[in-house]
């Protein structure tokens, strides 16, 4: 017998029994974007390196170690998308979407990451993003943190999630910043774990994100961001955080957030939560004005986040709120005889042609009565329809209920359709 291939490690297959929990989710996001007047964009999952060398910065663990890199046969270098923000600007570069304009758009689809697997977190992931260009002032940055709060509330998770928010100062207050907390780290520099060093010059920020609780003990006297930062920035954040204190939306103001990503500026945020342990981030993002720019576009702002469906999905289960989702099947057909296979197929489908998003499965392969319904127990459906020679002979339809005692009812074959509506 030949040897049984396996999935990758890190990539797994969503099985039929997973897929509804996710269609929910996917359909949340989609009438949610909508609801703001979001546009859907779609790139390729496949992208040249060096989109990704220079947006996300060649001294990043992503870059460094994470990328799934390799040699077309003309020697090119490619890469499988490791987040999907580069992608979206080298679109809107390429097709003349961002300079001079305004643009709402959202993308969903896999990404893939190289790294250790584990719960919530796999090399094949999946994101939803929003992006909005062309939009340089604060309430831009607020109206995406109001439309991930709608997610959250969709989902019904939100007392479960919490804001965090900080800014970054723009390049020139960054740089002024990032000179000073190089010459704080100097200074400790034996005091730093191994990964804290390495970083210390290449992209000493994330530093100030550290899990080690001895680098953060250090960094309890290092110098603050904020006092780097001109009025402009400062006037930008705080017209950000009056508008969600207008909106009802709570946050926390956390001077150690950053981003993993060179290109944010100003705005930085995280939506998290302690309900699954350290993969505690379930939707992240910020301003990135200067990204277009650098990957050869005219100098345009930009502000977006970015949601990893396995978290979500993981987070509802946790929650136990999985358990809502609507059945795959809400009718089952079956059919008492070979004489009856015809007449049932034709009533299912006049159920679909009638009743267009009632979701009807005809029962296929024969089988006695027993085991006709068991299958139909089995599919999820609210109801079984019995076709038999009798119920043809009358032109009748037996509507037997599978998840209540209610009585099973006689209907007519003309009223069907108005009957099973009024069911459900």
């Amino acid at each position: 017998m030949a040897k049984q291939i396996q999935a990758i490690r890190g990539m797994n297959d969503i099985l039929p029994t997973q897929s509804p929990l996710w269609q929910q989710v996917e359909s949340v996001i989609r009438s949610t974007v909508s609801a703001y007047g979001y546009s859907e964009i779609r790139t390729p999952i496949v992208e040249s390196t060096d989109l990704f060398k220079r947006s996300i910065g060649e001294v990043t663990d992503i870059v460094e170690k994470e990328m799934y890199t390799f040699a077309d046969r003309n020697e090119d270098s490619l890469t499988l998308r490791p987040e999907g923000t580069a992608s979206t600007v080298r679109a809107g570069n390429e097709h003349g979407l961002l300079y001079n304009q305004e643009q709402r758009l959202w993308y969903m689809g896999p990404m893939f990451r190289h790294e250790r697997p584990q719960k919530g977190r796999y090399r094949q992931f999946h994101q939803f993003g929003v992006e909005v260009y062309g939009i340089p002032s604060a309430d831009v940055d607020a109206e995406v943190l109001m439309l991930s709060a709608r997610l959250w509330d969709s989902f019904g998770i939100k007392e479960h999630v919490k804001l965090e928010l900080n800014t970054l100062g723009d390049t020139a207050e960054r740089a002024a910043y990032r000179d000073a907390l190089i010459a704080f780290l100097e200074q400790h520099k034996e005091q730093l774990d191994e990964d804290s060093k390495r970083r210390m010059y290449s992209n000493p920020l994330r530093v100030l994100d550290s899990k080690s609780p001895q680098v953060q003990a250090i960094l309890t006297d290092a110098p603050a961001l904020m006092d780097y930062l001109g009025e402009e920035s400062k006037t930008h954040f705080s017209t950000l955080c009056e508008l969600l204190d207008a909106v009802g939306i709570e946050y926390t103001v956390n001077p150690r957030l950053v981003r993993g990503l060179d290109y944010y500026n100003r705005t930085v945020f995280e939506w998290v939560t302690d309900s699954l342990g350290s993969q505690g981030t379930v939707l992240a993002g910020g301003r990135y004005d200067g990204l277009v720019g650098q990957l050869g576009g005219k100098d345009t702002p930009a502000v977006g986040f970015a949601m990893g469906l396995e978290r979500i999905v993981l987070l509802l289960q946790t929650l136990e709120l999985d358990k809502d989702v609507a059945p795959v099947v809400d009718v089952y057909v079956t059919a008492m005889g070979e004489k009856c296979v015809v007449e049932a197929i034709k009533i299912a489908q006049e159920l679909r042609q009638n009743l267009p998003t009632l979701k009807v499965m005809t029962h296929c392969g024969g089988g006695n009565f027993k085991k006709q319904m068991k299958r139909a127990d089995r599919s999820g459906a609210e109801y079984a329809l019995i076709i038999g020679e009798d119920e043809i002979a009358n032109q009748q339809v037996a509507v037997k209920p599978l998840r209540n005692k209610n009585e099973q009812l006689l209907v007519a074959r003309a009223d069907l359709a108005t009957t099973i509506k009024s069911l459900f």
